[in-house]
């Protein structure tokens, strides 16, 4: 029974190391960028666009399809910088324990 106390400390420190990462990626933000900064957007840690910003010098009406692929590079710049922030924080939370195979936190 000593063993299940423990397995039981432990499981209930892990919730709350995985409840205080899950606040700190709400309350995260990172920036993408595109055409060297022309184009940034900026996700908050769930994935939710926060804001946009375009450069005016690469507005052009006759070109939208460019305006498109840099708002998409950018998008992905910040995306894949959330998910490694995401990892990282789980990493801590978990103390190293790894998740099985395709499993992903907190998404």
């Amino acid at each position: 029974m000593k063993n299940l106390a423990g397995l039981m400390k432990q499981a209930s420190q892990m919730q709350a190391k995985m409840q205080e990462m899950q606040a700190k990626l709400e309350s995260a933000e990172m920036t993408g960028e595109a055409g060297a900064g022309l184009v940034t957007v900026t996700l908050n840690g769930k994935g939710d666009l926060k804001r946009i910003k375009i450069d005016p010098k690469v507005i052009d009406p006759s070109d939208s399809e460019m305006m498109e692929d840099l708002i998409l590079a950018a998008h992905r710049d910040a995306k894949s910088k959330i998910e490694a922030f995401a990892a990282e924080e789980m990493q801590k939370a978990t103390g190293g324990l790894q998740l099985p195979p395709g499993m992903k936190l907190p998404f």
